[in-house]
């Protein structure tokens, strides 16, 4: 399986039963023929290729056993693999990758030092330093991992070589992590805006976190919330790049292969594996780990069609959902009608619980938008645990830029008023009054949706996009109102695209 560049390397396609197939209690994993090097002297580098090739429904992830001798100071990876020609509607080679250390390889990331998925050739690890999505530590003596997934592979298999490249020599100091602080400059209760789905060059992003702060300035946002995939290498680097005008919460997107979810707001440094799948009945440890760090779990893009991007985890465990991703897509419009079912689910069965709705622009680079959408969050204060707050609770609407703004509440008798999020206790019968107030949205057509679907809608917004809407009802009739904001219809038999939406505002005592 493999040897130095001067030898010639064990075929392995020879078949995979001659291998340690076996499942990590996740996902199954396939464990090829070991790597090792000799103890050399300080300065020496050692270098070994490693060829394989992996067959047309290979595991979701092989493991590369590397022998590490005292005294290595850096560890240094490079890799490749062939991508054949295939038919059409027939997926390609795409090959991920990631290291494990001493510690090992282990469901829930002790032994974790890295992953870049499919967006680097190359990486490597030291004590002072490491690639972009890699942590720097120690590289100590003992078996490593080099951590391949096959992500898609085609049927003429996937042929792969792997570079190991050994440095001996002293090891330098690993720094002390700093991280951003947990409140920023805000208002005290007061609607605070903010993209909570952004990658970094710490992933597959192609943008500093300096470069994604000054853009979610720019886009008039408060907050944002660090999530790059499957890993939270990123973590320490945002402390410059907070300020008393933005708010940084740390979390991660974690990308299995029935689904991505972000971690929204976790404590520093926190971890989340992500190899495994829905059969594995795993996922629900790995929520409970993301709150019992501090954070929410919201399952991101749940009905997008990429291999791999479709929630099938259900949303038991989910804290919000995200219903808008980036510019508005067909697959948005599917989820946003999935989210408006699981509210009608919620309002018949006399539940108190409900799953808010969210959004975030998945911005990775040029041209992609940060702040397209944003989530706009009521929240007592700019602080981490406030804005958290204000999300679980839904106190929230998605809004397409700074420039639309919304003002939604149901009042009835004797002085009751209820805003987005809220439920306003009135008897079945008694008179309701809905009313939406929007700025920013010229052209745009506002409207009013319940349990049975939208209601009313209004006139276009004229040039200068503010406008009223105002409905009467009742509880009996409507068991919950949200608003929507579209712009004019562009495809026949389809709504035009929203500039912004609301969570719902329930009716009746519940």
């Amino acid at each position: 399986m493999c040897d130095d560049a001067q030898d010639t390397p064990e075929d392995p396609a020879r078949g995979i039963g001659r291998r340690a197939l076996f499942v990590t209690g996740a996902a199954a994993a396939l464990t090829a023929g070991s790597v090792t090097f000799a103890a050399a002297a300080g300065g020496d580098r050692q270098t070994r290729t490693i060829r394989g090739t992996l067959p047309a429904g290979a595991p979701d992830f092989v493991y590369v056993p590397v022998e590490v001798p005292t005294g290595v100071r850096e560890f240094r990876v490079s890799y490749r693999y062939d991508r054949p020609a295939v038919p059409a509607g027939t997926a390609g080679n795409a090959l991920d990758i990631g290291l494990f250390d001493e510690r090992g390889t282990a469901l829930g990331g002790r032994g974790f030092r890295g992953w870049s998925g499919g967006a680097r050739t190359e990486f490597l690890v030291r004590a002072d330093d490491a690639t972009p999505g890699y942590l720097p530590g120690p590289v100590r003596a003992g078996t490593w991992h080099i951590a391949l997934g096959p992500y898609t592979v085609a049927p003429q298999g996937l042929a792969y070589e792997l570079t190991v490249t050994l440095e001996h020599g002293e090891p330098g100091t690993t720094p002390s992590p700093r991280y951003p602080p947990e409140r920023a400059g805000g208002r005290g209760r007061a609607w605070y805006r903010g993209d909570c789905h952004l990658h970094s060059w710490y992933s597959d992003g192609r943008r500093t976190p300096a470069e994604i702060a000054a853009l979610a300035r720019a886009a008039g946002l408060d907050f944002i919330n660090s999530s790059d995939h499957n890993t939270h290498a990123a973590h320490p680097h945002w402390a410059d790049a907070a300020g008393e005008d933005l708010l940084i919460l740390l979390g991660e997107e974690i990308t299995t292969r029935n689904g991505h979810v972000v971690a929204l707001g976790t404590d520093p440094g926190t971890f989340v594996d992500w190899r495994y799948r829905a059969r594995d009945h795993r996922f629900g440890a790995f929520a409970r780990q993301i709150r019992r760090a501090g954070g929410l779990v919201v399952p991101a893009h749940p009905h997008a069609t990429c291999v791999g991007c479709g929630w099938k985890f259900g949303f038991g465990e989910a804290d919000a959902v995200e219903v808008w991703n980036g510019p508005f897509t067909a697959d948005d419009e599917v989820t946003l009608a999935a989210w408006d079912n699981l509210l009608v689910a919620a309002a018949r069965g006399g539940r108190r619980e409900w799953l808010p709705a969210m959004g975030g622009s998945d911005a990775h680079r040029d041209p992609d938008v940060v702040g397209l959408p944003q989530t706009v969050v009521l929240a007592d204060d700019l602080t981490r645990r406030a804005i958290q707050d204000g999300i679980r609770a839904g106190r929230s609407y998605v809004a397409e830029s700074k420039d639309v703004s919304l003002s939604f509440t149901a009042t009835g008798g004797r002085g009751l008023r209820a805003g987005i999020g809220e439920r306003l206790p009135v008897a079945p019968d008694a008179p309701v009054t809905v009313r939406l107030d929007v700025r920013g949205a010229p052209g745009c057509v506002p409207r009013l949706v319940t349990d049975e679907g939208v209601l009313l809608t209004g006139d276009p917004l004229p040039a200068d996009g503010a406008g009223t809407l105002e409905w009467r009802t009742t509880a009996a009739y409507a068991a919950y109102v949200r608003a929507e904001v579209r712009h004019p219809q562009a495809v026949p038999q389809l709504p035009g695209a929203p500039a912004a939406f609301t969570n719902p505002i329930f009716l009746g005592e519940g």
